[in-house]
């Protein structure tokens, strides 16, 4: 399959990974609390939330790395909970490559398999299958200081795909990466995921990367799970206002400013690329299923290809809204600071959240 080309993807099967009921705890910190959690085998799954949410620490204790204070963990149907991370059908990539600067990229893919004995000729050719599954093929050869940032993460990659593992776990593998390589090497990994057929379990802080790979997304929040969804429906129908403001930039409507816009009192979320910016004299009575405020924009900030806006409501609270600049230039969209501008969205946009 060339790189270019997304792999179909298979039917997902059974649960993979189970997590029930774990709980970790370091001294006196919750680091995860009661995690309850099922991946299916053969799923893009994404641990995403902010530092110190627990995402790594769950990710820790399905490799056996870290054991779980309460609670069992399952792979494939299997109680691993006291078993050793050798002992578990499950390989690792880290941040940090850790190749051997020393060796050829042909030995640091075969190094496990060389430590777990596996005969030289065998060794050799599983290397070089790894290495075409990444897209290496022919590099076997080089050292790493021969290699791009990108290639050396496929490397890694290729390391632990070697051991033919029923579950890889990813922690936060492209964080070193520039962001035109990142976002390069998210396509590479999604495609050679589709690929392999492997349980991909990816921890990530960055939101667009989850949204941008997954099959289905775990956010984290202070130890918890707060929501696992498909990324549009985590997206476009957050559980939480957590979830709405870390997944994306979302709008909170709440009080005053909810009974003043919406004629309603709760509090709701409304994403910024779904307002419209219009002239202040458009009438002020809605249409059909559309909700309108009038207000002063505040700050502009123009992002090449859209610009985003801050606008100060009359009721206290302040709305994004994102637009794409199909037309305009950053003199035009900076000359709207200051002035007063009308919003307008659908109502089936305004989704109430729970208190």
């Amino acid at each position: 399959m060339s790189p270019g080309k997304a792999a179909e993807r298979r039917p997902l099967g059974g649960p993979a990974v189970t997590l029930v009921g774990v709980t970790k705890r370091f001294g006196d910190v919750d680091a995860v609390v009661g995690v309850d959690l099922e991946i299916r085998d053969g799923e893009f799954f994404s641990m995403l939330g902010p530092s110190g949410s627990g995402k790594t620490t769950c990710l820790r204790i399905i490799a056996g790395f870290e054991a779980p204070t309460e609670g069992r963990v399952l792979l494939h149907g299997d109680d691993v909970t006291d078993r050793a991370p050798y002992e578990r059908d499950v390989n690792t990539v880290f941040q940090d490559y850790a190749l051997f600067p020393h060796m050829s990229i042909l030995d640091n893919v075969a190094y496990g398999l060389m430590v777990e004995k596996v005969a030289k000729a065998q060794r050799r050719r599983r290397a070089e299958d790894a290495l075409r599954m990444v897209r290496l093929e022919g590099f076997g050869g080089r050292r790493p200081s021969q290699l791009s940032g990108g290639q050396r993460q496929r490397v890694a990659l290729a390391r632990a795909l070697v051991k033919r593992p029923k579950v890889l776990l990813l922690d936060e593998p492209l964080g070193a990466l520039d962001l035109k390589l990142r976002e390069q090497m998210q396509r590479e990994l999604k495609a050679i995921q589709a690929e392999v057929g492997i349980t991909f379990v990816f921890v990530t802080h960055d939101q667009q990367e989850a949204l941008t790979m997954s099959d289905r997304i775990a956010v984290f929040n202070e130890g918890q799970i707060v929501q696992v969804a498909p990324p549009a429906e985590l997206y476009e129908h957050p559980a939480t206002a957590f979830v709405a403001g870390f997944v994306g930039t979302s709008n909170l409507l709440e009080g005053e400013a909810a009974r003043a816009v919406l004629g309603r009192e709760g509090r709701f979320t409304v994403r910024p690329e779904k307002i419209r910016l219009l002239d202040p004299d458009t009438p002020r009575a809605p249409g059909p299923g559309e909700c309108t405020a009038t207000g002063l924009v505040v700050d502009v900030a123009y992002l090449g290809s859209e610009t985003r806006y801050v606008v100060a409501l009359g009721a206290g609270a302040e709305l994004v809204v994102m637009q794409q600049n199909l037309t305009t230039s950053s003199t035009d969209v900076l000359a709207a600071r200051g002035r007063t501008v009308r919003l307008a969205w659908g109502e089936e946009h305004t989704l109430l959240l729970p208190e």
